[in-house]
């Protein structure tokens, strides 16, 4: 064999290699991206809520679903990846089980960008909660207690619990005090 033509068989050997691992490189992007896809697919602009809104996003937020606000029904909030952990709290005489959405999802899909979340109940009870909490902790938008809908009567609908038995060091008054309950509203800052 010549050396011209080795080097033509080498040359269309390497790009059929390097044509089969860009296959099989874009096949594996793709793959993972189908496997992350439902939390980036979610589009809280295009989702408006249908059925009672539980709660409201307002203040420095770029995703909108209402002229004013990030709002959520239960069905966009079972529409983000949900996350649950039992723990004791000092409301509940028994460990609890908190299902729900993480924080910084909600707060992603509302393209919140601050540091201080003010964050109003049902009774007008208020607390600043700062943002740096939901990156830091597993801290979930709580919409089922021990695996049931959350009535206002059982501290609903919207609760926001912290991870108190897998970070002992939330067990303080201050983690507890941010851990609103029958939550209605929050305002980035």
């Amino acid at each position: 064999m010549s050396s011209l033509a080795y080097n033509v068989g080498m040359n269309t050997f390497n790009i059929f290699v390097s044509s089969r691992r860009l296959a099989v490189a874009l096949s594996l992007s793709l793959g993972l991206a189908s496997l992350v896809a439902p939390a980036a697919a979610f589009d809280l602009p295009s989702a408006a809520p249908k059925g009672q809104v539980l709660f409201k996003i307002t203040g420095s937020i770029g995703a909108k679903n209402t002229p004013d606000a990030a709002a959520f029904d239960l069905a966009l909030l079972d529409a983000l990846p949900q996350k649950t952990y039992a723990t004791k709290t000092p409301w509940f005489k028994e460990p609890a089980k908190f299902s729900g959405p993480l924080l910084r999802d909600v707060l992603g899909a509302a393209k919140a960008k601050g540091t201080v979340l003010n964050a109003m109940a049902l009774n007008d009870y208020k607390v600043l909660i700062p943002m740096a909490d939901a990156d830091t902790y597993d801290v979930i938008v709580v919409t089922k207690l021990n695996g049931k809908l959350i009535s206002v009567r059982d501290k609903g609908p919207i609760f926001i619990m912290y991870p108190f038995d897998d970070v002992p060091e939330l067990k303080t008054g201050v983690f507890y005090g941010r851990s609103i309950w029958q939550l209605q509203s929050m305002s980035v800052q």
